[in-house]
């Protein structure tokens, strides 16, 4: 798969002008285009449907294109449950997935009427102590331990995940929250990060099927929903094969007549948490280059740093970078492109053939749709930047202003030292 940016260099120039770099710039035709190949991947199941992961991206605005596609919201903290109250969403279009979860936020989503997805089996006694009486439609998230492998191939290491129940702990729980009134059960399960193989999910749904017969037969629980949650990815690198959504549905789609079926459990809804895969290759990083310095080794300083974009800092991550207007050039040059802050992980690229890079050049960071704004931070005092919607028509939108000075300090609000700050 190559890389191509989804705005122009032309455009972008026009668009600095307005808007100073960095900041993160999405492409709506690009995230309706996706949602609706997925909601058409999973038609063969007529309860399906979508919970977008909001601590991706979350943004009301972004939100606001899934949810006319039918996506719901997956939340997992109270101001993400806040965030999708705003937006119109409440009942059974938010799925709340939390862990170690205070006692607020469990009686914020019960208020909501949200489908609350438990991550531990004492949790039903703690969200009964809270609420009373359980509600009629609950989740249970399992983790089945040891390692997940697609044929001889591991995936991740469920077993050192801090999420979910044990095979043990959850028909335990199934029949506790049966005999407490529950009516409806979903079985909720991620057991791998960015797979990028059309295998994972169907691998991963016939392991739950499996699980839901057992449940059904052993327990008595009505199996109303699985979740197969998050997990499938996007090829961060060029060259590697991206999923493809149609044939991961199909798969699937046959796991389930060849277990569910058969077992009298043909109404069993397939619900999803995509974040990643829904948003990464709809946005980037847009910054420019402002310094070079000739040391031990070629650094080309951006006016973007770990604020804007932690992964390549926090997982060394690779995040592929286009300099504008020099696509056809060859990459004779080799660059660790960094960052400002005062520590030395703040690196966008190591290492990294490319084109020469001048001063004032627009650096293109791909995949940031997800995981990119969502986990940025504060540290040196850093500002978060803008964020903009590259809209259907061309027009852009701005859909969050940057930070300045007096958002860094507004908790200082009603202190002595707020009235010494000079904005």
């Amino acid at each position: 798969m190559s890389k191509t940016p989804f705005v122009t260099k032309e455009k972008l120039e026009e668009i600095v002008k307005t808007y100073p770099t960095p900041f993160h710039i999405y492409d709506e035709k690009g995230i309706r285009e996706n949602a609706k190949a997925l909601k058409e991947a999973f038609s063969w199941n007529k309860g399906f449907k979508e919970y977008f992961a909001v601590k991706a991206t979350p943004n009301p605005y972004i939100i606001d294109i899934l949810r006319e596609v039918g996506c719901g919201c997956d939340c997992s903290s109270m101001t993400e449950l806040m965030l999708s109250e705003a937006m119109g969403l409440s009942g059974e279009d938010i799925m709340f997935s939390s862990n170690e979860t205070p006692a607020e936020e469990y009686a914020y989503a019960y208020k909501l009427g949200a489908i609350i997805n438990l991550d531990d089996i004492t949790h039903i006694e703690f969200l009964e102590n809270i609420v009373g009486t359980l509600p009629e439609t609950m989740s249970c998230r399992y983790n089945p331990g040891g390692v997940f492998k697609i044929s001889n191939s591991i995936m991740d290491n469920p077993g050192d995940a801090k999420y979910g129940m044990t095979t043990e702990q959850i028909f335990d729980a199934y029949r506790m929250l049966k005999e407490k009134g529950v009516k409806h059960f979903g079985i909720h399960s991620f057991l791998a990060s960015n797979t990028v193989t059309n295998d994972y999910y169907p691998t991963l749904a016939k392991q739950l099927f499996e699980l839901a017969v057992e449940l059904k037969e052993k327990t008595g629980a009505h199996i109303s929903f699985i979740n197969l949650s998050g997990g499938v990815g996007v090829p961060y690198k060029p060259g590697q094969a991206s999923n493809d959504i149609y044939a991961i549905g199909e798969g699937v789609r046959k796991a389930y007549e060849e277990v569910l079926v058969p077992a009298g459990m043909d109404d069993v809804a397939i619900y999803t948490e995509l974040g990643r895969f829904m948003l990464a290759p709809y946005g980037h990083l847009v910054t420019t280059a402002i310094h070079e310095k000739h040391t031990h080794k070629e650094y080309i300083g951006c006016d973007a740093c770990a604020v804007n974009l932690m992964r390549p800092a926090m997982y060394g991550a690779y995040h592929h970078i286009t300099v504008m207007g020099k696509e056809n050039e060859p990459c004779d040059h080799v660059y660790d492109v960094v960052g400002s802050l005062c520590e030395n992980n703040d690196k966008f690229a190591i290492d990294r053939e490319l084109p020469k890079i001048d001063k004032g050049d627009l650096l293109v960071i791909h995949d940031t749709g997800a995981h990119g704004f969502a986990m940025g931070y504060s540290y040196n005092g850093k500002l978060k930047s803008a964020e903009l919607l590259l809209k259907e028509n061309g027009d852009v939108q701005l859909i969050r202003r940057a930070e300045t000075p007096k958002d860094y300090f507004a908790t200082f609000d009603g202190t002595d030292f707020y009235s010494k700050l000079k904005f």
